[in-house]
């Protein structure tokens, strides 16, 4: 069976492959300016999502965060509050290389140096502000709509399914 050229996200999906590697932790950035939050649009699916990454072995979540937002933005995170964490395994990601993932994920409200510095990555085809009006009818990757969700209406507590 030939693998798919696109990553793949499921959400709360009963068909949704079955993890073949252990379960990864990520960290999303919520990067607001002007009212309106970046997202960006993904060059291994075509389809929006939240600024971030996968945590490495060595790195502090906070490391995680301001890694992947300079690499994937150029941008410079100068403080932090963590938004909510999803650690239930109700999402997982097949990647084009037949990795298989389950994912906790610490979503994280930042605050950066200067926009002046912001570009796309390879791992984005675009980087887009969106106004709160905008953000409902956005084509997102599964794993992003209880993210964007949340974002739209915060939860009272820290915790996301």
């Amino acid at each position: 069976m030939p693998r798919a050229s696109i990553a793949e996200f499921f959400y709360r999906d009963p068909n949704a492959p079955r993890p073949n590697r252990p379960i990864g932790v990520g960290v999303l950035a919520l990067i607001e300016r002007d009212g309106e939050l970046l997202m960006e649009l993904r060059s291994d699916c075509g389809r929006w999502g939240f600024v971030g990454g996968g945590v490495e072995v060595e790195e502090s979540l906070e490391e995680a965060l301001r890694r992947e937002t300079l690499e994937e933005t150029g941008l410079v995170v100068t403080g932090e509050e963590l938004f909510a964490v999803l650690p239930g395994p109700s999402r997982v990601v097949r990647y084009p290389d037949g990795n298989v993932v389950r994912l906790m994920t610490f979503v994280y409200r930042v605050e950066v140096e200067d926009f002046g510095t912001l570009r796309r990555s390879e791992e984005s085809e675009e980087l887009r502000f969106f106004r709160r009006d905008e953000l409902p009818g956005l084509d997102v990757i599964e794993t992003s709509g209880p993210i964007l969700a949340a974002y739209l209406d915060p939860p009272s507590g820290l915790f996301l399914e």
